[in-house]
């Protein structure tokens, strides 16, 4: 078999584990330095895209086109004072920021870069390790990541980052949920949890029976599974902290949140690892709903190579620099959501429409080896009663407001004085005396001069 068929070839399960030490070693080195590389040169693309945005350069001074301007603040952070509070767990306050940056970066090492390639002899694929179930390693780096912002949090030994902590957990719990529940969609219909798996399955497209013809879908799980890509993305905007969902960082409510008491290299990480948990989510979302590292349908058209040796991972890195520029640009666009508001679109707008779509998705797929008439049949019963129960599903009364006169009657006895309701200043209780020296001469003092 020559060496183009395996290049084109998709990575199994089976085609992991077989590597020398040394290119095991140098995958993983790989995957840190995209990381550690993406965010740096993140951190630059969301300012001059932002700069951009508001019409002024950006950075542009420090390198050309201000490239190595992120370097030049992260050497500045890192050579700052660090200051450590007296009442902090200093060992829980030293590991809290390494344990963000630590779990951002694994969760790449289960990300595919593209095919089977060939390097120095060894046909290998493009990925650190495959498994059964890599999903849910990614979903369990997620997860763990929110220690460190709890810790970092509680182990500053202050209010502020205390508070900061305990409101970015239940946020990244709460957003964790609708995350899991869009990725069921994608189990259902690639039939795997593995991501080279994935990422095969949504390479051709997939056969649509309507009314007894088959009608070609595009393979992109982002289109195929549209509701689940939109909340799935939702929960990783929420997820990562970034605007309109950055409750964590709140400057303006919480003094910087959990990070309040954090400075110079310690503080440098935690702003890492919220740009490394961007592009790594970018690459999950890449790879679970983009099709991966494959070509768009145009260009494998065109160009019967695309998909083959070492171009899929500028297909790949293209998708997630994509992604990146959505993220920027909701930052740029939107204001921050109220907590409270941030709190009930995820536990009562992505929940219930997660679990209602899983639901449907489910029927659908269980009907698949029915007959047309039947499954046209089944499908109009359910569509009229999902239709019948939007209909007549009882909406929540609105309640009266009370007037604002019997607002102010029901205020208690001894409450503070109220302004004027119609912005007209009373007249004053005590009247003045005239006096004289300062009244015309010609001017008779009336009868309501008198002294009170």
């Amino acid at each position: 078999m020559s060496p183009v068929i395996l290049a084109a070839q998709d990575p199994t399960l089976a085609d992991f584990g077989k590597d020398p030490w040394w290119l095991v070693l140098g995958k993983i080195v790989f995957a840190f330095v995209f990381g550690l590389l993406a965010t740096l040169l993140g951190v630059w693309f969301e300012r001059r895209v932002v700069g951009y945005m508001q019409v002024r350069p950006g950075p542009n001074q420090v390198g050309p086109f201000g490239l190595l301007q992120t370097l030049a603040d992260g050497m500045k952070m890192a050579f700052k004072e660090d200051i450590l509070p007296r009442a902090a767990d200093k060992v829980v306050y030293f590991f809290a920021p390494t344990i963000s940056v630590i779990c951002a970066v694994t969760a790449l090492s289960v990300v595919p870069f593209g095919p089977m390639v060939s390097i120095a002899g060894h046909h290998t694929p493009l990925q650190v390790t495959d498994v059964p179930v890599a999903v849910l390693v990614l979903l369990a780096c997620s997860s763990m990541g929110i220690y460190g912002i709890v810790l970092g949090g509680w182990a500053s030994g202050s209010t502020y980052p205390l508070l900061g902590g305990l409101r970015s957990t239940a946020q990244m719990i709460s957003y964790e949920v609708a995350m899991g529940l869009s990725i069921v969609a994608v189990f259902m219909t690639a039939g795997t949890m593995s991501t080279s798996g994935i990422v095969a399955a949504q390479k051709s497209a997939t056969q649509l029976n309507i009314l007894g013809v088959d009608v070609p879908a595009p393979g992109w799980y982002a289109i195929l599974l549209l509701p689940s890509f939109v909340i799935f993305f939702i929960a990783t905007v929420g997820e990562t902290n970034r605007a309109p969902f950055d409750l964590p960082e709140a400057e303006s409510e919480l003094v910087a949140g959990f990070m309040t008491e954090y400075s110079s290299l310690k503080f440098a990480l935690f702003m890492l690892a919220e740009y490394v948990s961007m592009v790594t989510m970018s690459a999950v979302t890449t790879t679970l709903f983009l099709g991966g590292w494959r070509a768009p349908a145009p260009i494998t058209t065109v160009w019967a190579g695309a998909n083959s040796g070492w171009w899929p991972m500028l297909w790949f890195f293209a998708k997630v620099v994509l992604l990146v520029f959505v993220f920027v640009w909701l930052r740029g666009t939107l204001p921050r959501l109220r907590y409270d508001q941030f709190m009930r679109f995820g536990w009562k707008v992505l929940l219930p429409i997660n679990l209602v779509w899983i639901l449907v998705l489910s029927g659908l797929r269980s009907i698949e080896g029915w007959e047309t008439r039947d499954r046209l049949l089944v499908t109009g019963i359910g569509a009229g009663v999902l239709l019948l129960i939007t209909l007549f599903w009882p909406s929540k009364k609105k309640e009266l407001q009370p007037t604002l006169q019997e607002q102010v009657n029901s205020r208690p006895h001894g409450s503070f004085p109220l302004p004027p309701m119609d912005l007209q200043v009373p007249p004053s209780p005590r009247i003045t005396r005239v006096v004289a020296e300062r009244e015309p001469a010609n001017v008779v003092a009336g009868s309501d001069s008198r002294e009170v």
